[in-house]
């Protein structure tokens, strides 16, 4: 009997885990099913952070995990962030003490 993990994060910062003992042949489907979810439109499946088809059948010891899509791109975000904070207030050495030699 494998036995899967299947993860599902319904709002940020909540991420709901479930293991589960399936029959031998079990595919995504029924772990997904196992667990009383259903892929809403625009989620993905996947297993090990690639994505899945349904019918994939399982091996002991996967993780399937239910990801809901980005709402903003992650690029996008961080171009916005910066141009909001500047260049002094971002980056790897923006919370040195005042000072502070350059560099490390």
């Amino acid at each position: 009997m494998p036995r899967v993990t299947v993860c599902h994060s319904p709002a940020p910062r909540q991420v709901l885990e479930k293991v589960l003992d399936l029959a031998q042949g079990a595919t995504v489907a029924d772990a997904l099913g196992g667990c009383g979810l259903v892929p809403a439109e625009g989620e993905l499946v996947g297993i090990w952070g690639r994505r899945a088809e349904l019918s994939q059948p399982l091996r002991d010891g996967d993780r399937v995990e239910l990801v809901r899509p980005l709402r903003v791109d992650p690029k996008v975000a961080r171009r916005e962030r910066f141009r909001r904070q500047g260049s002094r207030a971002a980056g790897l050495f923006a919370g040195r003490r005042p000072g502070a030699k350059p560099g490390y």
